[in-house]
């Protein structure tokens, strides 16, 4: 299992002056040969991106063909799941950190042929704080202060006070450094900086991008061109990669299909480790979901065992609490509230449904594993009597009707964006979770300086959301990209929400 490191291991080291300069790392496989440029690589995702720009829209379809690929960030998550410095060629931190200095590589361009100066920089990132922009994880980089332009090539960062995730936080998808001349053209036509250029864009079929001459990590990206497929069915997805229309399923390999594959001297599979904390999220502004002993009584009656073997054909790794084990802050609490369908029916009696009740469980349709999930769970809760109406429902009208409107009562998804336990301290979230000692948890954490002490805090509040049961937490989504034996150097586990294609290459 990897280790997914992020500022939080990295804070022990203030108040010493902390600078990283930047080293490609490339996977053993990669290293066992030399990597061979050109040829095509055609990956499949089984939900297209409602448009191309990630600081505007939450959905992690965007990141995943966008982000490294694309557009970039001052920082990255790596394949290790270490931050490193990708826009960035270093950075330094003052000792009492608040000020964060970032020196650019040389000689980047953006891929109309501008070249990349630190006043893009500072653009980037007064356009994604200022209210008039819809950026929909602005709280990530509220703590921003000021912006100051050193140099063409130097940038530094004013914070209001130590935040113990902003250099985490500068790495997501959120965060990528655009030019002002074209950012009002982000959502369909995103120029970049990345290894990659948009070429097209098929509105419900595919995503084609090709190679950045001027890239300037020199030999990057291997491939001439990379091509995403939007192919909703798992069964479809299959039966291309078989039939050699696709090279890659990076995310949606249905991992019943997992082994036969295996078996196929034609591709592997490789088996690793994604960020995605699933979930059944419960409306707790809505009766009866308001009332904690209803949502114990969910927690209670839902067999996690049995859902992992239905949905991810028992692949995933059951959870107790909104984080994932690659967190290093991360506790196994899947065993504190086990299954116990009894106590779930005594529950329920002592809030006054004794017959239970009836409710409505949307499930986005893009998702396989969420719709399994929800049909399994639907059955499990109806008997403790709650019976559950399935309402499956586009992801388009599933991200305005459930995330940003909160106009649902039960759902299944799984929460991709890594570390992103914060998300319970926002009241208007669309869990509704409005909990003072949680917010206050997460201020804590947020100033802590000291590791132990933060990693104490991240503790406390891991329990406390799983026994308050704000959402019946189920497991980790699998990581099983499958592909063609020729692919290289695809990522084998996804410490962030990417398929970065920058190192990958095809052997001939």
């Amino acid at each position: 299992m990897f280790k997914q490191a992020h500022l939080g291991k990295w804070a022990g080291l203030f108040p010493i002056f902390f600078i990283l300069v930047f080293g490609g790392i490339l996977s053993g496989e990669a290293l066992a040969q030399k990597p061979t440029p050109g040829g095509t690589l055609t990956i499949a995702m089984s939900a297209e991106p409602l448009g191309l720009d990630p600081t505007t829209n939450p959905a992690s379809a965007i990141k995943r063909v966008v982000h490294y690929n694309i557009l970039e960030s001052l920082v990255k998550v790596d394949r290790n799941g270490k931050v490193v410095p990708a826009l960035a060629k270093s950075f330094k931190i003052s000792s009492d950190g608040k000020e964060y200095t970032f020196i650019l590589q040389q000689g980047i361009k953006f891929h109309d042929g501008k070249p990349l100066t630190a006043e893009d920089v500072k653009y980037s990132f007064e356009r994604l704080l200022d209210p008039k922009t819809a950026a929909t994880n602005r709280k990530y980089y509220a703590g921003i202060e000021a912006i100051q332009v050193i140099d063409p090539l130097t940038v530094k960062f004013k914070v209001k006070k130590f935040d113990s995730n902003l250099l985490f936080n500068l790495a997501r998808g959120d965060a990528v450094i655009v030019s002002q001349q074209t950012a009002d053209r982000l959502k369909s036509q995103p120029i970049g900086t990345g290894p990659f250029k948009l070429a097209e864009w098929k509105r419900g079929d595919s995503v084609t991008m090709v190679r950045n001459p001027d890239y300037f990590l020199k030999g990057i990206p291997y491939l001439d061109k990379v091509i995403f497929k939007f192919i909703p069915d798992p069964s479809a997805q299959l039966a291309a990669l078989r039939a050699g229309d696709l090279d890659v399923i990076s995310y949606d390999l249905s991992p019943e299909n997992a082994p036969a594959l295996e078996k196929d001297p034609r591709f592997k599979v490789l088996k690793g480790h994604t960020t995605t904390d699933v979930i059944m999220a419960m409306n707790n502004s809505r009766k009866p979901f308001n009332d904690p002993r209803v949502r114990q009584a969910i927690t209670l009656a839902i067999d996690r065992k049995a859902v992992m073997e239905g949905a991810v054909a028992g692949y995933g790794t059951p959870i107790g609490t909104h984080m994932d084990p690659t967190n290093p802050y991360y506790i196994d609490l899947s065993g504190l509230h086990p299954y116990n369908p009894e106590k779930a029916r005594r529950l329920l009696a002592e809030a006054g449904y004794p017959n239970g009740f009836e409710a409505v469980i949307k499930l986005p349709e893009p998702y396989a594993y969420a719709r399994r999930s929800g049909e399994i769970i639907a059955d499990q809760l109806s008997r403790v009597g709650i019976k559950l109406t399935i309402e499956v429902i586009q992801w388009g009208q599933w991200i305005d009707r459930v995330f940003r409107n909160a106009d649902y009562e039960l759902t299944v998804i799984g929460h991709a964006e890594p570390f992103d336990i914060e998300i319970y301290g926002r009241p208007d979230y669309y869990f509704r979770y409005n909990n003072p000692k949680f917010q206050e948890l997460m201020k804590r954490a947020e100033e802590e300086m000291k590791e132990e002490a933060r990693k104490k805090i991240y503790a406390e509040a891991q329990r406390m959301l799983a026994d308050d049961f704000v959402n019946a937490y189920l497991f980790v989504y699998p990581a099983l990209p499958a592909m063609k034996k020729e692919v290289m150097n695809w990522w084998q586990d996804y410490p962030t929400i990417a398929a970065d294609a920058s190192e990958v290459y095809l052997q001939k």
